[in-house]
């Protein structure tokens, strides 16, 4: 890999137009796939003989540290992640492209269509079979690193790393190359523009919630820019997670915590709602579907589900010789502030009003009212009349609330897990 140079000139010839789509697309802020797709069908166009295209290109994620784009003639572009991993994946190591790292070469440059021996890179077998004639690969780093060092090949900068596979009568020629070269700074920019673009919007997702992720992105960063929405409100909390905390380990408690969380939010996101933050071993989220009536029916299906997901998850971990934990689950809507309040240097996208206060009232009454589900008389009524499965359990005052409310349980067979 080389660290990207930056042209003085744009390249002649017809390598001129590739390079200006590129900045185009690059300040355009367009996705890596339509950058590739572009460039590819660009090269063709000015005679390259390209089959195959791959770009393994580095990502900043909780789950994932790199993306990798195959387009090839016959069936497009195709993309995968590739998750972390303690160890490298022998495919990765049995690359040309993990070779090209090892070596700290700066390019590659494989002849397959006049040997008959097995390639030591399985790849390049499986290519040669499908034709191919010739390989040419490198690397950009995209960002400033110190180049007396070496590249570590499991722990990479960030940066791009790509393969041209032809499958022309004579393979590449060296006019091919040359324009590959020439074009390859415009299209690593491009591609950085893509990645940073959709590293920002991904982060933001994954730390704010996809729905506030967007709109952060959008422009909605003010300093109490707020809008006023009709939502159902969620407050989901772990019973007796706090005394088990002071037991377990720090390991078996995130694990335990990642566990439970890990179902909740699927299944919150799954049915429509956004989750607005964790709070300890609880978390607050909001269904917006459109109406009263959708956001009351996904909260109650998101209650349902839980029940019988949560309940799943204990036998499975009962079962494991895991500690267990059950849950509780508040459910309200009403008129709330979606947007941002803080501080100039520190800023939450959360939501505040009388419908969110009333909702952590109704998480304080679980324990009296010995139920581990409890719906406010607002949520079954925009739910609609006909709900046997909606419980009263009578009429209480809340602290902050000035009229008694009548509040419910939920009573139904849990459903299988699917």
């Amino acid at each position: 890999m080389t660290q990207i140079e930056i042209p003085t000139t744009l390249p002649s010839g017809p390598a001129s137009a590739i390079a200006q789509t590129m900045l185009k697309l690059g300040l355009e802020g367009a996705e890596q796939e339509e950058v590739l797709e572009q460039y590819c069908h660009a090269l063709i166009d000015i005679g390259v003989p390209l089959m195959r295209l791959h770009v393994a290109q580095s990502a900043f994620h909780p789950r994932y540290g790199g993306v990798g784009f195959d387009w090839t003639r016959s069936d497009g572009l195709k993309s995968e992640q590739y998750e972390y991993t303690e160890t490298p994946r022998e495919r990765w190591q049995a690359s040309p492209l993990y070779h090209l790292l090892q070596t700290q070469e700066l390019e590659m440059r494989i002849v397959l269509k006049d040997s008959n021996q097995p390639s030591t890179y399985p790849l390049l077998n499986d290519l040669r079979q499908l034709g191919a004639t010739d390989y040419f690969a490198t690397g950009l780093v995209l960002n400033r690193f110190d180049t007396s060092q070496p590249i570590d090949p499991d722990n990479t900068p960030e940066g791009v790393l790509l393969s041209w596979t032809s499958d022309g009568a004579e393979g590449f020629s060296d006019h091919d190359i040359d324009q590959i070269r020439s074009v390859l700074p415009y299209l690593g920019l491009a591609l950085k523009s893509a990645s940073n673009r959709k590293m920002a919007r991904e982060l933001l997702g994954v730390y704010l919630g996809k729905d506030a992720g967007n709109r952060v992105l959008s422009g909605e960063i003010e300093r109490g820019s707020l809008e006023k929405i009709d939502a159902a409100i969620c407050y989901f909390d772990l019973i007796g997670f706090t005394s088990l905390a002071e037991r377990l380990d720090g390991d078996t408690m995130i694990n335990m915590l990642n566990a439970y969380f890990g179902v909740a939010v699927r299944i919150i996101e799954g049915i429509g709602g956004h989750v607005l933050k964790f709070m300890g071993d609880g978390l607050m989220a909001m269904f917006d579907l459109g109406d009263a009536s959708e956001d009351a029916e996904a909260a109650l299906q998101a209650a349902q589900r839980l029940t019988t997901e949560m309940n799943a998850l204990n036998e499975k971990r009962g079962a494991a010789g895991l500690p267990t934990a059950g849950f509780t689950l508040a459910l309200h809507n009403g008129e709330i502030f979606y947007g941002n309040i803080g501080a100039d240097s520190r800023l939450d996208f959360t939501v505040i009003g009388p419908a969110v206060n009333q909702t952590a009232r109704l998480s304080d009454m679980h324990r009296a009212l010995g139920q581990n589900i409890v719906v406010s008389e607002r949520l079954r009524r925009a739910a609609g009349a006909d709900r046997p499965e909606l419980v009263s359990l009578g009429r209480y005052m809340l602290r902050g609330v000035p009229q008694p409310q009548e509040l419910f349980t939920i009573h139904t067979t849990p459903e299988e897990p699917k």
